[in-house]
């Protein structure tokens, strides 16, 4: 075993393929298809080599994940946030597949319905991030993928972020708030349309443990405060 998820376990095989199992037994297709997809429009996300009902058969990636990279000294802050901000941009723009994270068609579905709809993941943050000598900072861990609104994805790390910032204390508090703040600046998409359904998903995320579900609303409220100054709107020196 190579780790242990909150709801799947991942598995060495060799050196260059891991087995991720969901320990719920729930089929892993809807995110393959998604992550796939990505893949196939450049996105870094590992290549899925095989997918049998709860199995998936993946790229080993090697590399320490971005949260250790931070923690260690050897990606800073600002670095850290633009990361997140350039993966955030990458995926935004990758074209709407024609099949939904369900298996259902899309193709069919009136233009009006795709408006400011793209691929998200949901769940971006520096724990899901691998930086990778071969294709860089790789994502991982799409079993929250969908289709929606970038500020959704956006609002979501930004609670995810913001959660440290409330709970931990200390200097672990202050550097996520630090890391809240650069992030927010650097991806220039405004949470605060999309934060109340964001801290709904993840209040409900049944992948937390006790203790977490009562974080998501200050840190919500968090975000609000330092959205509220990153996007507050500018007038000129003449009023």
């Amino acid at each position: 075993m190579l780790a242990a998820g909150r709801d799947a376990d991942v598995f060495a095989l060799d050196e260059e393929r891991v087995l991720r199992r969901y320990r719920s037994g729930r089929s892993a297709l809807g995110e393959v298809r998604l992550m796939a997809h990505a893949r196939s429009h450049g996105f870094p996300a590992p290549e899925v080599f095989s997918a049998q009902g709860p199995d998936l058969e993946m790229e080993r990636l090697h590399g320490p994940t971005l949260l250790q990279a931070m923690t260690a000294g050897e990606t800073s802050l600002t670095d850290a946030a633009a990361i997140l901000a350039d993966l955030h941009h990458a995926l935004h723009a990758v074209p709407l597949p024609a099949v939904a994270r369900d298996g259902s068609a899309r193709s069919g579905a009136p233009q009006g319905s795709r408006v400011d709809e793209c691929l998200l993941h949901l769940d971006l943050h520096p724990a899901n991030i691998i930086l990778t000598e071969p294709h860089g900072p790789t994502l991982v861990d799409w079993a929250n993928a969908t289709l929606g609104p970038a500020g959704l994805d956006v609002a979501m790390t930004a609670v995810i972020v913001a959660e440290v910032a409330v709970d931990a204390g200390g200097a672990y508090s202050r550097a996520a708030r630090a890391l809240l703040v650069s992030f927010l600046s650097a991806v220039g998409v405004d949470p605060r349309p999309h934060l109340d359904l964001a801290a709904q998903h993840r209040s409900q995320d049944p992948a937390l443990v006790p203790g977490e579900r009562e974080l998501v609303r200050p840190a919500a409220e968090m975000v609000r405060h330092y959205a509220d100054i990153a996007y507050a709107p500018t007038t000129d020196a003449l009023g």
